[in-house]
């Protein structure tokens, strides 16, 4: 006769992932995202929604970026709606939306008036090229963290670089429009994984 210690012990409970409480938590958080986001929102968005709400794994967000990416419209509000959405429908999807909008706009409006009478000053102008450079600066940090998503890509490491190789010489050397680009290189990456995958 089996004993308790004998028996299979239960398997371990998932781990309850984190998620916004409800869609005024969206529009919050969205709207701290989008404060912050000067010069670039993209680094700000990957360490709130990944590293410090959890929200998401590095994998899903560079998925879910790449589909924010090939919509039109800016690629921040797109995954801000996709990401509502995926909570709570479409009142999700409107909060988030409102969050990334309301308070920035009020804001570029303030700084456009402010800028317009004092954009000649050479001090401003100086200023607002320092600020460019450390834009370049949180885009390629950003590279880099989301680049250790990809060790587990179907593609393998090697083919992944060869492709982010490409997309960049394509962009920065041979100067050609993302209209191009995402559906010849982003269109090669996905039918190569689609067969990898396929069974």
């Amino acid at each position: 006769m089996a004993t308790a210690t004998d028996l299979p012990s239960p398997p371990p409970e998932s781990p309850h992932r984190p998620q916004p409480r409800n869609p005024a938590d969206l529009f919050w958080s969205f709207t701290w995202l989008a404060l912050q986001g000067f010069g670039g929102v993209l680094a700000v968005v990957q360490r709130e929604l990944v590293e410090k709400k959890c929200w998401m794994t590095n994998e899903e967000f560079v998925e879910d970026w790449a589909v924010a990416q090939i919509m039109p419209g800016p690629n921040v509000v797109n995954l801000s709606i996709m990401i509502g959405d995926r909570y709570f429908g479409l009142r999700g999807a409107f909060a988030a939306l409102a969050g990334m909008l309301t308070f920035p706009l009020v804001l570029v409006l303030a700084l456009a008036v402010v800028y317009a009478e004092f954009s000649s000053h050479p001090a401003v102008a100086g200023a607002l090229r320092g600020m460019g450079a450390v834009a370049a600066g949180l885009i390629a940090g950003v590279g880099i963290k989301l680049f250790v998503s990809i060790r587990n890509h179907p593609l393998g490491r090697p083919l992944c670089v060869a492709f982010a190789a490409l997309t960049i010489v394509a962009m920065a050397w041979l100067r050609l429009p993302l209209l191009w680009i995402l559906p010849v290189i982003g269109g090669a990456a996905c039918l190569l994984t689609w067969r990898k995958l396929a069974p």
